[in-house]
């Protein structure tokens, strides 16, 4: 087991030394340095990035094409919760009820199993780990060893044989890091409420309870030994003061333990916008954007191509801010929301004026796309279970910009609402008892639809969820204008029709869905004659019926193009048309 408080090590570069000074006082102070890192690294960090890049595009893909191209922008992202995805058959953990690491590694053929002439897998390129560090509870979000490998999930070794046995199909793996607060039973935390302890002020202490709540009406100052803590999240999550330099360097060394040591490809950072309080201002304070760059700043020079996405759970506006200097990617859950809310009404407006809004806020599309998460109730149980419905949000999220993610069973239409427990079961892989996931009970009980939702069941059935869900993904990859293509809404007179343009190089796909459970003919799509003109009318049918042959339905008059006569309900179509771009 790794040490726990070790002292950091030195950066690469003189500069870098300046992060773990004495003298260093404040998160000011760490930004300005940050920028002096930047100033006197670029040069070496150029050339890592373009040997980084050089290597691993021959071990784990191509990096997207295009000027400034980013690994990440052409990934589809999985995320797991290793405690639900798959018990391990054999080793110390197999078959105790609890999902694990080596049970990760038996199912990467399925999630990638490297072979692109292959159509059995679902083809993600990217994977987002749970927290996976050692921690007090089920989820893992209250750390107590920030160096190891959780003992239910297995052991640093396991991690990074699962590295290997990713990036041999071509995916890359990114692990939450939970910056803001460690575990009340860590050993930082333990005896802390003694001023006199070495790590007192590694955390927020006062000997009177403050007389205000928090940023949604919560209590956040906690007793403890006749003192109170800062704990935004609850009691057993008190948070980490970033104000003491100490904290800064630990963490940074952590940083740099799991993309080195580990060879961990990012980070997903959790709740980021607490980072640091200025007394009732309890999120999005400057001095957290202040430290978020200077860390960006650290990480790139560890490591150039890792990749750092963010959970900022608030609005388009503010999430934005913290891109481009801060981090790589950000989620974007108004767009998460308004993609939902169109698949369930299937109405187009708050969809198009929400996608139009992201465009513009965020430089180069540095957001990451999803429809729920692990805190939220899952897709299927906002659509009531409606499959259209899931099959709908799928084809929006995987045909429009961004960087989509996937949440475990997301793909098979897996229930869950209620308690997090319920919406983290176990993953259902089979219509026996316990659903494939372990030999013995699992963990939590699995949902009682598994009989009927399970990846056996729609592996083989053309119209599954997951299916359709391998289709899109091998359709975003074969064509890039879907991923880093530009973005041009159509407007197609009709409030459940949404369309839009994908362009790439040349590459001109056009995307039109239908959102109404109901047949739309009465329909035109605003495009003049020199859009459409020699368009040879290849057409990727998604899910639905078949298309009405090219010619007819291809009519530019006063309502509009119609490139299919009547779309059917509840349907997506990508068209690729060869036709000079809009």
């Amino acid at each position: 087991m790794h040490a726990i408080g070790r002292r950091p090590r030195v950066c690469g570069s003189a500069a870098s030394d300046y992060f773990f000074a004495d003298e260093m006082k404040g998160v000011a102070v760490f930004y300005l340095l940050g920028v002096l890192i930047r100033m006197r690294s670029v040069l070496a960090i150029l050339i890592l990035s373009v040997v980084s890049t050089a290597a691993q595009a021959q071990d784990i893909g191509t990096p997207a094409s295009g000027k400034g191209a980013r690994w990440w922008d052409g990934a589809v992202f999985y995320e797991v919760f290793v405690r639900s995805f798959a018990d391990s058959t054999d080793g110390p953990l197999a078959d105790d009820g609890i999902g694990d690491l080596r049970g990760l590694i038996d199912k990467l053929d399925y999630l990638n199993d490297g072979d692109p002439d292959t159509h059995d897998d679902l083809g993600v390129t990217g994977i987002w780990l749970m927290p996976i560090m050692q921690s007090s509870s089920y989820h893992g979000y209250d750390t107590t060893d920030y160096y190891a490998v959780e003992d239910d999930y297995g052991t640093n070794e396991d991690f990074r044989e699962l590295m290997e046995a990713a990036h041999s199909r071509g995916i890359r793996v990114i692990v939450d890091l939970v910056l803001n607060h460690s575990s009340r039973e860590h050993p930082w935390f333990r005896g802390s409420a003694d001023p006199r302890s070495a790590h007192h002020d590694w955390y927020l202490w006062s000997k009177r309870k403050p007389d205000y709540k928090g940023p949604w009406g919560q209590d956040v100052w906690h007793g403890l030994d006749g003192m109170y803590y800062y704990g935004v999240f609850s009691t057993s999550m008190p948070d980490l003061n970033y104000k003491n330099p100490a904290v800064t360097r630990q963490m940074l060394d952590v940083t740099r333990f799991w993309l080195e040591d580990m060879g961990a490809d990012g980070f997903r950072l959790d709740a980021i916008k607490h980072m640091i309080e200025r007394g009732e201002q309890q999120e999005h304070t400057r001095a957290t954007h202040q430290w978020l760059r200077g860390f960006y700043t650290f990480y790139k020079e560890v490591n150039p191509q890792a990749l750092a996405v963010g959970e900022v759970w608030t609005g388009s506006k503010t999430v934005s801010a913290y891109v481009g200097d801060q981090m790589d990617l950000a989620f974007e859950f108004d767009l998460a929301y308004a993609t939902m809310h169109a698949a369930n009404t299937g109405e187009r407006a708050r969809l198009a004026k929400t996608a139009a809004a992201v465009l513009r806020l965020f430089p180069r599309r540095q957001y990451a796309t999803f429809l729920a998460n692990h805190d939220m109730d899952r897709a299927a149980s906002q659509f009531g279970g409606d499959m259209a419905k899931a099959k709908l949000a799928a084809t929006i999220q995987l045909t429009s910009p961004g960087v989509p993610f996937v949440y475990y069973g997301e793909e098979i239409g897996m229930s869950g609402h209620g308690p997090h427990p319920d919406i983290r079961s176990p993953m259902q892989w089979t219509p026996d008892p316990g659903a494939g996931f372990s030999a013995v009970n699992p963990w939590h009980r699995v949902n009682s639809d598994h009989q009927q939702v399970n990846v056996q069941t729609q592996a083989d059935d053309e119209g599954s969820l997951l299916h359709l869900y391998r289709r899109l993904i091998r359709l975003r990859q074969e064509h890039p204008a879907l991923s880093v293509g530009d973005f041009r809404p159509v407007d197609a007179g009709h409030g459940s029709v949404y369309a839009y343009w994908r362009l790439y190089k040349g590459e001109a796909m056009l995307v039109i869905i239908n959102l109404s459970d109901a047949p739309v003919d009465r329909y035109g799509l605003a495009l003049s004659h020199r859009q459409v003109a020699g368009a040879a009318g290849a057409v990727e049918l998604l899910h639905g019926v078949d298309l009405l042959p090219q010619g007819g339905a291809n009519e530019m008059g006063g309502g509009g193009y119609q490139p299919i006569g009547v779309l059917a309900p509840r349907t997506g179509y990508v068209l690729d048309l060869t036709a000079e771009s809009p």
